[in-house]
């Protein structure tokens, strides 16, 4: 996130911010690149300037809180409804277990859940902009080999985060408050990927955060996967269950979650079937499992 801040700095919440706080005359003699610089990079020239410069905190929070904000809504319209529209089977929503209204539903409960997410989170995009993270920009830091090999590594490492994150949410003392309200969409549509209680869905972010606190990431390197995971996470809330597919015991994909959200208590993870293997709560899906033979029958 600090490098989403430092390109929207400079192109445009600079001028945002001096014309909404503008330098007075008794700072005019301060230079400008003590007030443009930040933790991880150093600001391009530019004459807007503003009482609030890059490196105060406020200006920080608000400025990321917005960013936050209005880029997860477009994640979130723009995956889902191309998901939706192209991938979704419309089918589906005379399965009777599918609610009426729910498309509707889901995206309020969503729209609800992402002022306290984002707040929630702040504190870690926070710690990020101040440059307390591992992320790196220059690829020969730790060269090629590593760069590769940390995109799997990072998947492996939020993959096993998540399971248990979700695997904890399912605990009798906390579902019902928690998790139960994503439990609601038996039959979920792309629409119900951010439909969480802010809470559960903030708990499950939290492996993604983490990991660049303890590894070293390439800064756009994380950038594309934090993107990837907010795609994929709609992705697999389509309800297809295509099966038969090569990597259909490697590969936690659409056909798996949708048992977890028929089922509950099985396929916890997020990429990959081996947590779920390990920890004893996997379900081979089936053709006989799927929930368009229901709608069938009823045709």
């Amino acid at each position: 996130m600090d490098l989403v801040l430092h390109l929207a700095d400079d192109y445009l919440l600079d001028k945002v911010w001096a014309r909404l706080l503008p330098l007075n005359d008794q700072l005019g003699h301060l230079s400008y690149d003590s007030l443009s610089t930040s933790a991880n990079f150093t600001s391009i020239t530019d004459l807007h300037q503003s009482a609030w410069p890059r490196d105060y905190i406020p200006r920080q929070v608000v400025s990321l809180s917005v960013i936050t904000l209005l880029g997860i809504h477009c994640l979130y319209f723009l995956f889902a409804w191309l998901s939706y529209k192209f991938i979704f089977n419309h089918e589906m929503m005379r399965h009777p277990r599918f609610l009426e209204n729910q498309v509707k539903q889901e995206i309020q409960c969503s729209l609800r859940a992402f002022p306290t997410m984002t707040l929630l989170t702040l504190p870690w995009f926070q710690a990020e902009v101040m440059g307390y993270s591992k992320l790196y920009d220059n690829v020969e830091e730790y060269g090629w080999a590593y760069f590769a090999l940390s995109v799997p590594f990072f998947l492996l490492f939020t993959d096993y985060g998540i399971y248990w994150v979700h695997r904890l949410l399912h605990h009798p003392n906390i579902y019902k408050t928690f998790h139960k309200p994503h439990h609601k969409w038996i039959i979920p549509t792309p629409f119900a990927s951010h439909a969480f209680h802010p809470v559960d869905g903030y708990l499950q972010s939290v492996p993604y955060h983490l990991f660049i606190f303890i590894f070293p990431l390439h800064r756009w390197l994380y950038l594309g996967l934090f993107v990837f995971v907010n795609f994929w996470s709609i992705l697999i809330h389509d309800s297809d269950m295509v099966t038969g597919h090569a990597l259909e015991k490697v590969i936690n994909g659409p056909a798996h979650h949708t048992l977890h959200h028929l089922y509950f208590t099985v396929n916890y993870g997020q990429y990959f079937t081996w947590a779920d293997r390990v920890g004893g709560s996997y379900r081979q899906p089936e053709s006989s499992l799927d929930p368009m033979l229901e709608v069938k029958k009823r045709s």
